[in-house]
């Protein structure tokens, strides 16, 4: 692996004049009262500081829906602003919750994106054409009409009986909606798999782990136990429409007027981001994107109840992860390749990735070689530090000693 070294190599810093811009600002770089450090990596400079604000909250409400591993709205942000021009197609493809997506339509881009595994789309779409408080309100209106239905024995470990007759009535109405499904079925889908389970009484289910991730139902009944609790009663629809009104907070007239524009344009799909013929040679302008940090998170297991409930079997979703650096490394490389095929010329890549293994591997220290070998030129790595954040306090994480500490963000161009 290449070493860190404060003695810059030659040839000098810069190489064009774009690429002296964006380092030269972010030398500058001050905004939260640090100073930038440089470093090296090999030939390719590393600039260190906090380049985006750590708060939780600074950001479109709707955005607040949960994803496992999912980078904070600042981030892209900061690409996207800096990298790119209004009416400029932004892609991200690995997709996940739609981080990237939902920001480049709220800035005035044309969002694109894919993700292997189906929910991607499912928890995007809706917040790319939102409904109106009074739309969620009247569906839901409609809908606390239906007749409950019994579900699987093994969820009541999560919800009291009547809660899953309502939740099982509400999965058929909209599996079965097929081409009558609007943009109000699409909201209400998205906000009942982020209140499937969680620690508050915000959520449909008995205190869980957050909402980013469902125990198995053994593990569950270990919880129940441990806490001596039972699955209490929740209104489904009284909390969708609760979570519906604080999401749809920030979205005055011009949120909904960009949105609308970008929705009308945006290209979404399932599968795999080393193939996609839907997105044309050299029309992308920049990519900002996360991929999978090795075999960190497993989507699938943290996803089985969210795939319930939306008719998705798991079985069939080519989920893979790589444990080993190398394989994860090659799988890098073929999505870079086509990332390079699809970006313009001139175009910008930010790729973020993470410290893993107690910062034993540094995912940008294997990126670099799988950058050049697809045809994409290094211009420097971004490392953002991080404050002590709340999914560590969760977990009980010391910063710095485990879990993800920083973004550390590769950027790449085509010539």
């Amino acid at each position: 692996m290449a070493q860190l070294s404060l003695f810059p190599p030659q040839p000098a810093l810069r190489r064009s004049a774009t690429e002296h811009n964006v380092q030269r600002e972010l030398i500058q770089f001050s905004e939260f009262g640090t100073t930038t450090r440089l470093e090296w990596l090999g030939a390719t400079p590393l600039f260190r500081n906090e380049f985006w604000t750590a708060r939780q909250r600074a950001a479109s409400s709707l955005h607040e829906i949960s994803y496992r591993a999912c980078f904070k709205p600042a981030l892209p942000r900061f690409f996207i602003e800096r990298l790119s021009k209004p009416g400029d197609l932004v892609y991200d493809p690995f997709m996940g919750r739609g981080t990237t997506c939902l920001e480049a339509a709220l800035l005035g881009r044309v969002p694109a994106g894919t993700d292997v595994n189906p929910l991607s789309g499912l928890l995007t779409r809706p917040r790319l054409q939102p409904p109106t408080t009074e739309e969620v309100e009247e569906r839901c209106k409609a809908l606390r009409e239906l007749p409950g239905q019994d579900g699987p024995d093994e969820l009541l470990t999560f919800y009291h009986p009547d809660t899953l007759r309502e939740l099982c009535a509400l999965r058929s109405y909209l599996a079965s909606r097929g081409d009558l499904e609007d943009h109000v079925d699409r909201w209400i889908r998205m906000v009942a798999c982020n209140r499937l389970t969680g620690h508050s009484v915000g959520f449909f289910s008995v205190y869980t782990l957050p909402p980013n991730q469902a125990v198995s139902v053994e593990a569950q009944k270990k919880i129940n136990a441990r806490r001596n609790q039972t699955p209490p009663r929740r209104a489904v629809y009284d909390l969708i429409e609760r979570k519906s009104r604080s999401l749809l907070a920030d979205c005055d007239s011009g949120v909904r007027a960009r949105l609308a524009r970008a929705a009308g344009e945006a290209r979404l799909a399932t599968g795999s981001c080393a193939d996609t013929p839907w997105l044309a040679d050299g029309s992308v302008s920049l990519v900002v994107t996360s991929p999978p940090f090795l075999d960190v998170v497993d989507y699938r297991a943290d996803n089985w109840l969210r795939c319930w409930f939306c008719s998705i079997e798991t079985a069939n979703v080519e989920l893979k992860s790589h444990a080993q650096p190398r394989a994860w490394q090659g799988a890098m490389q073929l999505c870079l390749q086509e990332v390079a095929r699809a970006l313009k010329p001139g175009g910008f890549v930010a790729f973020e990735v993470g410290e893993v293994r107690k910062g034993s591997v540094k995912l940008e220290e294997l990126v670099l070689p799988a950058a050049r070998a697809a045809g994409l030129h290094p211009l420097l790595v971004l490392i953002n530090q991080q404050v002590f954040t709340k999914t560590a306090n969760c977990w009980g994480v010391d910063n710095g000693v485990g879990g993800t500490n920083s973004n550390r963000v590769v950027l790449l161009t085509r010539d």
